[in-house]
């Protein structure tokens, strides 16, 4: 139930599509991995894969207590009392959906930059990239914290924009196969990956933001589409030591300490120092 009481399969279309997204993922990056590093293979990518896999089923689980009615029942909460600019403009149907997908989009980006301009949120948002491999579960590794206050946001976006219940749903599942696929260990064909970052953003597009070096991870901050990137001048084509060569994680935490469930979820506590981005 959601947002007046009216009842929404919300959850039970996000849980089939993601299954469907992260089985099909999965198994495409085992038939034609990109990259081939000790962190995605044997022991050390089980661990990785049980502590990210873990991780979002602890995120959705304290999501779920925290804030019950998602940004889907925010979306109905403000339909139900006719509120949004959206609205207010006359914009509904497919134009108004459009723009609510876009500026929901945009909304997340901006959102990514803060996490790594504010000190504060930096120190919850480092864990993602703490990891030092690069697969379809890094997509899913972000702290509950993080998760929690990002639907805070987008809650206010929603009922801000007064956006179209649907186009809500469809944003977040988007937005959920989108982060599976952009961080994916999926070998795409170069001519492919060109087309396709004209407007979305690809595996290896997305990797360079993983990169330890900083001015690489202060750049390609977007999860679906890449225009916000270009169009902000934070996109960067290609990492500088190449994708074979480049180095993937958090400066100062070894692989081990980042497969870790335990030290994962108390690095935003952790008193050792990260650089947080700063634009110069």
């Amino acid at each position: 139930m959601m947002g007046d009481g009216a009842a929404f399969p919300e959850a039970w279309i996000r849980g089939a599509v993601f299954l469907a997204i992260f089985g099909s993922l999965a198994l495409l990056e085992l038939w034609s991995p990109r990259l081939e590093r000790d962190e995605l293979r044997g022991a050390l990518k089980s661990r990785r894969w049980f502590t990210n896999i873990a991780m979002v089923v602890l995120s959705s689980l304290v999501l779920r207590l925290v804030f019950p009615a998602a940004a889907v029942g925010a979306a109905l909460w403000a339909e139900a009392r006719g509120w949004g600019v959206l609205r207010l403009a006359g914009l509904d149907g497919i134009a108004g959906g459009v723009i609510a997908f876009v500026a929901l989009d945009f909304a997340v980006w901006a959102e990514h930059v803060a996490s790594h301009k504010i000190p504060l949120l930096w120190r919850i948002h480092r864990m993602h990239h703490a990891d030092t491999g690069f697969d379809v579960t890094t997509g899913l590794r972000f702290h509950p914290l993080e998760i929690v206050l990002s639907m805070v946001w987008k809650a206010a976006v929603v009922v801000a924009l007064g956006a179209p219940v649907l186009a809500v749903l469809v944003f977040e599942i988007v937005l959920n196969s989108g982060s599976m696929f952009s961080h994916s260990n999926l070998r795409l064909d170069l001519r492919v990956d060109r087309w396709l970052r004209r407007i979305i953003v690809t595996p290896d597009m997305h990797r360079v933001h993983h990169s330890t070096d900083i001015a690489e991870t202060d750049s390609n901050y977007g999860f679906n589409l890449s225009l916000w990137d270009r169009l902000f001048g934070t996109y960067v084509g290609q990492p500088k030591r190449g994708h074979e060569a480049m180095e993937i994680g958090l400066s100062g935490y070894s692989a081990s300490e980042a497969a870790g469930l335990a030290r994962s979820l108390a690095l935003p506590f952790a008193s050792r120092p990260t650089a947080y981005i700063r634009r110069s």
